[in-house]
């Protein structure tokens, strides 16, 4: 069975837009007004757009159903293995009293809460997005802000905001990967001109942060950590996005900035500590000292995570571990059955990767963790149990949420949507950024809106005479700051920092933050694409991604793997024999 998308179903432009976008605004209006669970928003949102689909775009009932099944199994895996792989991880160091040391640390650092937020949702989260993504920075941050006691809202939505900065380079530069592979422009011109107007976000965004919390005048107070912490983000996601490619801006911006903010705070700590209103002083962290061995055994889950997701992503190492277990198939029915307006087929191969998925990485280090903090088989399931009975909504609601993205994009309402913005003509550039902004809010990945919009964003931008490197990277900066109101982040969010019933005010607590940022970032790429054209990187033509050779071997990834698990294999033991603390001192 073949059949064709239709770009203008009503024959009319403006009535196929407002169409098109009506399953779109039914989810914001049920999110910010009605105050409606995710699942339940989503889930008329899906009716709506199969509705929609089946009579205005007569899409064969065959494929529709298809497309639902696709995008449900992709919502199952990877996105919900990596969010329940991180949340199990968090789970089991409150469960070996790990994290009740990190919370006594933390203190010892600093018990202000402005400064733990900064190092937790916006420099940790950043280096998690740079090393894992999808998902699982902002799962591991909003729990852990949780668990030192901020406000459960405040915990989700601070991580939702922060995890603007990095989500452009995230999961070792993907996004602008697949962005350089659909439109053929170079990946390092793309990630130039990100990396021209980014920086520019993540300097404001932790005063932006704090004022949130805590209003002008206390982020005023700290504004000198305040400007050491986005100061220091910014100049190394600039020096490195531009000198060094899209692979690893946010894991040096984040440890970078983790580092300064430390120094800073060696020295200069804030007067006086603050706390949300509702906070006790009983409720807040006792300090107390601790041993060095105390902080390592606290912290040795992360550490030892880092040392999991850096190795798992090395593209030697994937590529041997896809060869040894990956489920590769054509999706049966769908694969090349839709013929886009253009006239290419729609590919739909589902890979299950089972063994090379950051969510694998992070279940093992998981189950490392048990092994480190002395938790027996038994103590271990238990924590599984309770963390798939903490996430069984979660998981139905992501599963929806991408089969509502893969019914948008299949049956051509986002190709109309699309389509309406690149017919803007000079003003383009203005609306570039909310293509992105649209597209990570239907997907929740700025990789996905990156593969559905690039070549768009490209094909319009030359027909224009403008630079279409200005409009890819429009696409992939107005998409990092979609992230923080897409459904599926959403509910991970609400999830880890145990706000299941507030979902909807999560929603409305960052879509104006959203809107905000999303303007700023029109106004500047209408700046770059006019008056400050300079900014635009000197490019060549791209090589064609068909004759770009493979990037690693499968034999030197049997040698990495190998290394991988000799230095996991010494680091735990070091951690069990010499820095383990016995279950009576915790």
């Amino acid at each position: 069975m073949k059949w064709t998308q239709v770009i203008d179903p009503l024959q009319s432009m403006p009535a196929s837009l407002m169409l098109a976008l009506l399953p779109m605004l039914f989810v914001f209006w049920a999110l910010a007004f009605r105050r409606w669970k995710v699942y339940a928003a989503v889930g008329c949102a899906l009716l709506i757009a199969v509705v929609i689909a089946l009579i205005v775009y007569r899409m064969p009932f065959l494929l529709l159903g298809l497309s639902l099944l696709n995008g449900t199994l992709y919502g199952l895996f990877p996105i919900c293995w990596i969010v329940v792989a991180a949340v199990f991880l968090f789970n089991l160091t409150v469960a070996s009293g790990q994290f009740h040391i990190i919370k006594s640390f933390m203190a010892s650092l600093t018990d202000d809460r402005r400064m733990q937020a900064l190092l937790i949702a916006f420099s940790f989260g950043a280096f998690l997005e740079g090393t894992a993504g999808f998902g699982a920075p902002v799962a591991i941050t909003a729990a852990m802000l949780t668990g030192l006691g901020f406000e459960p809202l405040y915990a989700a939505g601070i991580c939702l905001i922060a995890n603007t900065a990095p989500v452009a380079f995230g999961s070792i530069g993907i996004p602008i990967t697949v962005a350089a592979q659909v439109t053929g422009l170079p990946e390092t011109a793309i990630s130039q001109m990100v990396g021209r107007t980014l920086p520019l976000l993540s300097a404001l965004l932790p005063f932006y942060l704090v004022t949130l919390m805590a209003g002008f005048k206390k982020a005023k107070e700290v504004a000198p950590a305040i400007f050491v912490s986005g100061g220091s983000f910014a100049f190394i996601q600039w020096s490195t996005s531009n000198f060094m490619g899209p692979s690893l801006p946010d894991i040096l911006a984040g440890v970078g900035s983790i580092v300064c903010l430390l120094v800073y705070l060696r020295f200069q700590k804030p007067i006086k500590a603050w706390r949300f209103p509702s906070e006790t002083a009983a409720g807040c962290t006792e300090k107390k000292a601790l041993q060095k061995k105390e902080i390592v055994f606290a912290i040795s889950p992360f550490l030892l995570l880092t040392v999991m997701v850096i190795g798992w992503g090395l593209p030697s190492v994937k590529e041997w571990l896809n060869n040894a277990g990956q489920w590769n198939f054509a999706f049966p029915g769908l694969h090349n059955s839709i013929i886009s307006p253009d006239g290419q087929p729609v590919g739909h191969i589902f890979k299950f990767n089972y063994l090379s998925a950051a969510g694998t990485a992070i279940f093992i280090t998981a189950l490392l963790t048990a092994w480190m903090g002395r938790l027996n088989a038994q103590q271990t399931v238990k924590v599984a149990r309770e963390t798939l009975l903490q996430l069984r909504l979660p998981v139905i609601t992501i599963a929806t949420v991408l089969a509502f993205a893969y019914v948008v994009n299949d049956s051509g309402i986002t190709a109309t949507i699309a389509k309406a913005l690149a017919g803007t003509g000079l003003l383009f550039p203005l609306f570039a950024p909310v293509l992105g902004w649209m597209g990570v809010f239907v997907t929740g990945s700025d990789t996905s809106a990156n593969a559905l919009f690039g070549k768009l964003q490209s094909g319009t931008a030359t027909a224009l005479g403008i630079d279409p490197v200005i409009t890819v990277s429009a696409n992939v900066s107005g998409g990092v700051v979609g992230k923080m109101i897409s459904p599926q982040s959403i509910a991970v969010a609400a999830a880890a920092g145990k706000l299941p019933e507030g979902e909807g005010r999560l929603f409305r607590f960052t879509l104006k933050h959203s809107l905000l940022m999303l303007a700023i970032i029109c106004l500047l790429v209408v700046l770059q694409a006019s008056l400050l054209q300079d900014w635009v990187p000197v490019y060549a033509a791209a090589i064609p991604t068909h004759s770009i050779p493979a990037s690693g071997k499968a034999s030197n990834g049997a040698m990495y793997l190998l290394s991988l698990a000799l230095l996991v294999i010494m680091f735990i033991t070091l951690v069990r024999r010499y820095c383990a603390v016995p279950k009576n001192k915790l």
